[in-house]
């Protein structure tokens, strides 16, 4: 099938980026406009020459000048750093931004994306956690659309195809696999590794995303993004081992509609930049005779209450939702570096949650201070093991 698409990637050697790219070495109508990475440049290098982008930012700008050298035989601009980072998002020819990036500094360049009436093909689900509100409101008189990436999220998009009015809607239900630690308690998880953590039962993320994962703090995220993604705090949240259910629409008659597939985030990823077009994919054909049964579980929110602290910040609003992603940001940071405990992630979270005061409807600077604050209070946590 014929398809003609012009996209930015931000975060091209990661893992979306990457699948991202294999969705368009299928459809060779999908041209890359720019890209970006932060410090990957043999990666970035090979992808700007089979891809001949018009422009590619480095964040990292020591990287940026040897990235510059690498393609001087190449037509391809390279820029540097964050306003670089932006110039890719608001490339004129591109007509879609993918927002592949990690973390918070995925903010900055999904606005001005938005204000260069780019549609958002949304993957860094910080963005909306730390700016929903300002993000949401920018699409909305700008007419761009966002379009979900994550596997929950996008189920949920394409559960809601069809439906008229939101106030058919009574819950969101997102599936979680629970990670590679489900049903152990607390005091199982007092010696576990970065290595131990980064064994996802059926997911292949990026090492980031990973972590987040086996401590739910990546589905405490979903509930907070889901929120500004579909206008509601109606929210739960189920285990289900298989993930074959990515996620689910209660509606008011008690009717419910799910969206199912093979583990693969290329599904996700296309619809995004195909839609309201489904193109064919190879190798991700669900075999339900390979599941016996598909099973769905409480989330064990003692053991792991980074999902109760996302919960809680969710109700609160305001500044928190910033605080429990940056706090995880520095946390996991830390845990991958071997100065924090496993089980220190969460209670890092709480401290900073504990110790900032809330602040509604922030501006960007409140939300960027915050941030900063937070990473503050972890880096200084007398959680963190002496070297």
């Amino acid at each position: 099938m014929e398809f003609e698409h012009k996209i930015s990637v931000l975060g091209s050697t990661g893992s979306i980026g990457t699948q991202t790219l294999e969705i368009a070495r299928e459809y060779k109508g999908i041209s890359i406009e720019a890209m970006s990475a932060h410090s990957n440049i043999e990666l970035l290098e090979q992808q700007a020459r089979e891809f001949k982008p018009k422009l590619v930012c480095v964040t990292d700008e020591n990287k940026a000048n040897e990235l510059k050298i690498k393609l001087a035989d190449t037509d391809t601009k390279v820029v540097s750093g964050k306003d670089g980072l932006c110039e890719a998002a608001c490339i004129d020819s591109a007509k879609t931004v993918v927002t592949a990036v990690v973390g918070i500094s995925g903010l900055e360049p999904t606005i001005e994306a938005i204000k260069a009436k780019k549609n958002i093909a949304l993957a860094n689900k910080e963005t909306l956690v730390t700016g929903g509100h300002i993000v949401t409101r920018l699409a909305e008189e700008t007419g761009v659309k966002i379009l979900p990436v994550d596997s929950e999220h996008s189920a949920i998009f394409q559960s809601l195809q069809g439906c008229r009015d939101k106030r058919e809607v009574k819950n969101i239900i997102l599936t979680a696999s629970g990670g590679p630690f489900f049903g152990k308690k607390r005091e199982e998880l007092q010696n576990i590794t970065p290595a131990d953590a980064l064994k996802h039962p059926n997911w292949d993320m990026g090492a980031k995303v990973t972590i987040d994962s086996s401590t739910l703090v990546n589905k405490g995220l979903e509930v907070i993004e889901a929120k500004w993604l579909f206008g509601t705090e109606n929210i739960k949240v189920l285990v289900h081992r298989q993930s074959i259910v990515h996620s689910m629409v209660e509606f008011v008659d008690n009717g419910i509609i799910a969206q199912l597939g093979a583990p693969d985030m290329r599904l996700p990823i296309q619809y995004a930049l195909t839609y309201p077009q489904r193109l064919p994919m190879n190798n991700n054909e669900l075999d339900f005779r390979k599941f016996s049964s598909l099973t769905f579980e409480e989330p064990d929110t003692d053991t792991f209450f980074a999902l109760r602290l996302a919960f809680d910040a969710l109700k609160a609003g305001g500044i928190l939702p910033t605080v429990f992603n940056s706090a995880d940001e520095a946390a996991v940071d830390l845990f991958m570096k071997g100065k924090l405990s496993y089980l220190g992630i969460s209670e890092t979270i709480a401290e900073a949650m504990s110790k900032i005061k809330n602040v509604q409807n922030p501006d960007i600077e409140t939300i960027f201070e915050t941030d900063r604050l937070a990473r503050e209070i972890v880096y200084a946590s007398k959680l963190i093991k002496e070297s």
